[in-house]
């Protein structure tokens, strides 16, 4: 008889002594678990690992919670995310599930109830294991203008013919696509896209922004799809008026 596989739980928390006191009443429940301590360590993890759960704080170091969330919702629509926060506005609630969260508490909280959110999550995540075709937030191909992007192939066509895009242009092209119509600015592009930290330069998003437009414009010197905004960053719009 073959052993049951143990289900897979990343949870992302900068207090030590939440984390701790969770992992521990987690194994006793029979369950593996990973802990990162700030945004960027728990996207490494989730990429490596890929858990069966995620449990997130939204104040966390380096990159905060919430745009951890937008960065996984871009990739993976399907594995439950639990936000634990001492933020419990209303107003955060909506913002978690508007990007995509599948559940909420606040802290502090009642164990018992974190198991059976944690349970009743995983035996949903059950249920539509192998349903990978369920709905995206970015469709695997992705028309505007005359252009086209084929994220599954990462391929593209532009206005000078075909384009081989690499891992990096892919990511910033699914946040834009993600995000069509909203004014993005550039250490946000890179926190969802690659998540990186203040300490990367935010030059770094103009430059391939340089290379969209050349992709892409009719006239990368008056582009109508990758536009900047002054003081703030930059927004994509598929199709321009006029």
């Amino acid at each position: 008889m073959e052993a049951e596989i143990k289900k897979k739980i990343l949870i992302i928390e900068d207090d030590a002594h939440i984390a701790e006191g969770l992992e521990l009443n987690l194994r006793m429940k029979g369950y593996e678990v990973q802990l990162a301590a700030d945004g960027v360590s728990g996207l490494q993890c989730w990429k490596e690992s890929q858990p069966d759960l995620i449990i997130l704080d939204i104040m966390l170091p380096g990159i905060d919670g919430i745009s951890v969330l937008r960065s996984i919702r871009l990739e993976d629509e399907q594995v439950p995310i639990l936000i634990l926060s001492a933020k419990g506005a209303s107003d955060d609630k909506i913002k978690g599930l508007s990007y995509g969260v599948d559940d909420y508490l606040a802290k502090p909280f009642n164990l018992e109830e974190f198991l059976l959110r944690v349970e009743r999550l995983l035996l949903r995540r059950s249920w539509n294991k192998g349903d990978d075709d369920g709905p995206s937030i970015v469709p695997a191909k992705f028309t505007f203008g005359t252009n086209r992007i084929d994220f599954e192939m990462s391929k593209a066509k532009g206005r000078k013919g075909p384009i081989d895009l690499t891992e990096q242009e892919l990511k910033l092209l699914k946040v834009f696509v993600a995000n069509q119509g909203l004014p993005l600015t550039r250490a946000r592009l890179l926190n969802i896209g690659w998540g990186y930290t203040g300490t990367t330069t935010t030059r770094t998003v103009d430059n391939f922004i340089v290379r969209f437009r050349k992709y892409f414009e009719e006239n990368p010197k008056k582009p109508v799809h990758f536009v900047s905004l002054r003081s703030v960053g930059y927004v994509f719009v598929p199709e321009p008026d006029g």
